[in-house]
């Protein structure tokens, strides 16, 4: 594996070398698209013709800077077409080109249509998917089946994605996906980040950024790649909101409310999100458990029922403003918060049985618990133009806080099969947590001579966190401590990090490289008890992560694209899974930390091919070493959860997505993919071979009925997988959904229908567990029907793209 990164490097690096002293062949026309106020519209259309026949030469979309290059023309003289949502189409003189010979045309300034936002929603939308060199971007607002959903639930929907029963997310058939709010990680555990995630609705998303590949300025965490989160604002002048109100019912009732509000005026923007929403939810999981002797036979079984009912409420808030103190420097202040609070009694019914399935015993167990979570965060930023070429300075600094904590109450009955009690046990916990993240970043872009482009910057993070587990038995209601469970987990981190990146266009290649160096250092304190001593550990170590990307356009018009890329990072284990402590889950389930997990390191290799933007396909191949997942093992009939490094995991990816339109009514997107996984490695007391193939596809077709009336039907579907000891089995689901524009347009009525069949029940087999077999059924409340309300105020002609704000963006899935 050495050899092949070696080899790739040293291809790139030969590439780059050559290409940096080639001559471009053919004329060129590049400019930049920029709106009434000088700012550039990224994503403006640029289409090049032919002036005397108005043939289509090629079309591209302008830069995040306004910037659009057509390059390898032939001689003849041509004519630019430049469009945007909400803006008068504008048409440029004649332009000759003769070969070898470069033209620069003025800006392009495109003026206001004059249209309210209802006039254009009618005549112009964002595509479902759109493909970049590094990313694939997800615009949430273009499916209706997104009404009433929450961002857990819009994420599940995205190509390449999947989130099982408890929320846990994995991308392309990989587990570790660094999951980033606007650029910035929430420093969350993966329970902690599934119910903020389900307290977001979808009405403040505004796109998915998915990249299995990220560039050198991202952080190398997450082995399985990055998956951005950005919300909904916008820069228009004067007043403007959105405000949205739902209401769903499944097994229990849901409602959301939301509010999207923004003031400009001068050089001071001011912009706020606000959601609340309060649901109540079901799910039903069965795990049955098979204990076997040394010659494979069944010795007893064992059949767990767990019924959950959590009620919660939860409110977001995201509030700011951006104070322009010239038309090259920005300043910006973020503030960010949740609440959530949630309660449940869920009842847990254990039946154990004898070898020849006769009932021995049961268990109940009453479960009742109270939790909460409270996220606060604020975000500084700068940001400084030092000239129009786009030589840029930013610095970002951040600070949150995460307060979470749950009480619960288990009551265990223990009953021989006559109904006769024979053992009775209640026990209390009370679990805090506190968590502090600060951090600081700055980045540097620096364009240069010959379409090239030199970028720096720097970071570092500091995060304390505090982890409680106090531990009670309660007998007669007088509670004593319960000092082997009880325990206090202290951790801190600092990360400091530096990168370098540098891209550069020549004829028809596009190169970028790019190397991040980041130090890591960890130490963490398992306080003692009265019966239990004091333990502590420490990691330091310092890596790179190189990064490179070549593209090729196989034509003139830069319709056909071959992409190849290649990428090293890193997954830190998770805060909570150092913990050296064991928590209770059930009377046969326990959750356990290990604190001498490692890092996992990813190389990620990725071949690509695009046509317009009606298809891409693609080939990956991930190489990962010390691959953290977790693993089950038995003590008794007690299974014991916790996560270890089980070896190394191999994965190769081969993927489609198209975009077509049957009719001009009816526009569909597919996305279909079949991966491979193979672990191999040393396991508890043996040996871990587990390989599968897995083919998995979702899609959403569209339909535009009249000016007023559109309609959706869309859905995914996932063959048996394998993740380590686990093995899913198939499942899938099927969305509808019907929307009508209202009150000249400025309100929405939808109406979705999710899961129609029922059919999403994530299921599965625990294999390589010494002594037994397993396996675990969920039924979960997805088959819900959503009535929504959507209501424009204010002039909104287009949302301006927002800048992505924050600088903590490694963190987020750690905490804990």
């Amino acid at each position: 594996m050495r050899l092949i990164r070696i080899s790739i490097l040293t291809f790139f690096t030969l590439l780059i070398f050559n290409f940096a002293n080639a001559q471009t062949t053919g004329g060129k026309i590049s400019g930049s698209v920029l709106d009434d106020a000088k700012k550039p519209l990224d994503g403006a259309t640029v289409t090049l013709l032919i002036a005397k026949d108005s043939t289509v030469v090629g079309t591209l979309l302008a830069n995040k800077d306004g910037s659009f290059l057509f390059q390898n023309l032939k001689e003849n003289t041509y004519t630019i077409k430049a469009s945007y949502i909400g803006y008068k189409n504008y048409r440029s003189e004649p332009v000759i080109i003769s070969r070898q010979k470069a033209v620069n045309l003025s800006p392009i300034i495109l003026a206001a249509a004059g249209k309210t936002l209802n006039e254009v929603a009618v005549t112009a939308k964002r595509s479902y998917i759109q493909q970049k060199i590094d990313r694939t971007v997800v615009n949430v607002g273009s499916l209706i089946s997104n009404t009433g959903a929450n961002a857990l639930e819009v994420l599940s929907k995205s190509p390449g994605v999947q989130v099982d029963a408890d929320g846990n997310i994995t991308f392309k058939g990989k587990s570790g996906v660094l999951v980033m709010i606007d650029d910035k990680p929430t420093y969350l555990s993966a329970s902690n980040l599934a119910t903020y995630l389900r307290s977001l609705p979808s009405s403040a998303l505004d796109q998915i950024e998915l990249m299995d590949n990220p560039p050198a300025k991202y952080d190398a965490a997450g082995n399985a790649g990055v998956i951005n989160i950005k919300t909904k604002k916008n820069t228009i002048k004067g007043f403007n909101a959105v405000i949205s109100a739902d209401y769903a019912q499944g097994h229990y009732s849901r409602t959301d409310e939301s509010i999207n509000l923004n003031y400009r005026v001068n050089k001071v923007n001011l912009f706020a999100n606000l959601s609340y929403n309060g649901q109540r939810t079901y799910r039903r999981l069965e795990i049955d458990r098979d204990y076997l002797d040394d010659n494979g036979a069944k010795t007893s079984s064992l059949k767990d029922i767990s019924y959950f009912r959590p009620s919660s409420s939860n409110t977001n808030i995201k509030a700011g403003m951006d104070y322009y103190i010239s038309p090259k420097t920005t300043w910006g202040v973020v503030f960010t918060g949740t609440i959530s609070r949630d309660h449940d009694n869920s009842p847990v019914y254990s039946l154990s049985y004898g070898p020849n399935g006769g009932l021995d015993s049961s268990i109940t167990t009453s479960n009742s618990s109270r939790n909460k979570f409270d996220s606060k965060g604020i975000n500084l930023n700068y940001t400084h133009k030092y000239d129009s070429t786009g030589r840029t300075l930013t610095f970002d600094l951040d600070y949150i806080n995460d307060l979470s904590g749950s009480k619960q109450l288990f009551m265990n009955d223990t009953f021989l099969p006559d109904g006769t009690s024979i053992n009775s046990r209640t026990l209390r916990d009370d679990l805090p947590s506190t968590i502090n993240i600060y951090s600081a970043k700055a980045d540097y872009s620096h364009p240069l001579k010959g379409k090239a482009k030199f970028e720096a910057g720097i970071k570092s993070s500091y995060v304390n966190t505090d982890n409680a587990a106090n531990y009670f038995n309660v007998v007669n209601g007088e509670s004593s401590i319960d000092y082997n469970n009880t325990n206090r987990f202290l951790y801190k981190e600092n990360i400091n990090a530096a990168y370098v990146n540098f891209n550069k266009t020549v004829g028809r290649f596009s190169i970028q490289t790019g190397l991040r160096a980041e130090n890591t250092n960890g130490i963490g304190h398992q306080l003692g008890n009265a019966q239990r001593p004091d333990s502590s550990f420490a990691n330091h170590y310092t890596n790179l992560f190189p990064t490179a990307y070549l593209s090729y356009n196989l034509d003139t018009a830069g319709h056909k694209v071959l992409v190849a890329s290649y990428g090293r990072r890193i997954g830190r284990p998770s805060y909570g899974s150092l913990n050296p402590f064991t928590f209770f889950v059930d009377e046969y389930t326990y959750f356990s930390g290990n604190p001498f997990l490692r890092p996992q390191f990813t190389d990620n290799y990725k071949l690509a091919y695009s046509f317009k933007s009606l298809f891409t396909i693609a080939v990956t191949y991930n190489y990962t070493t010390d691959v953290q997942n977790e693993t089950i093992h038995r003590d008794g009939k007690i299974f014991i959860s916790t996560t270890g490094n089980i070896g190394q995991q191999k994965t190769w990816d081969y993927s489609i997505n198209t975009n077509l339109q049957p009719a001009k009514w009816w526009s569909v997107n597919l996305y279909a993919e079949v991966y491979n996984n193979t672990y191999q490695g040393a396991f508890y007391n043996g040996y871990l071979h587990a390989s599968k193939y897995t083919f998995s596809a979702n899609g959403n077709n569209q339909f535009t009925m009249s000016k007023s009336w559109s309609a959706e039907l869309s859905g995914f579907y996932n063959t048996s997988g394998t993740y380590g000891q686990f093995v899913s089995i198939p499942t899938g689901m099927l969305n509808a959904a019907i929307q009508k524009k209202i009150l000249n347009n400025k309100g929405t009525i939808k109406l979705n229908m999710r899961d129609v069949f029922h059919s999403f029940s994530p299921s599965g087999t625990i294999t390589n567990i010494v002594g037994a077999t397993a396996t675990y059924h969920n039924y979960l409340d997805t088959q819900v029907a959503t009535l929504a309300f959507t209501y424009n105020l204010g002039n909104l002609t287009h949302t301006a793209p927002k800048r992505d704000t924050g600088g903590a963006e490694s963190e987020q899935g750690r905490a804990h």
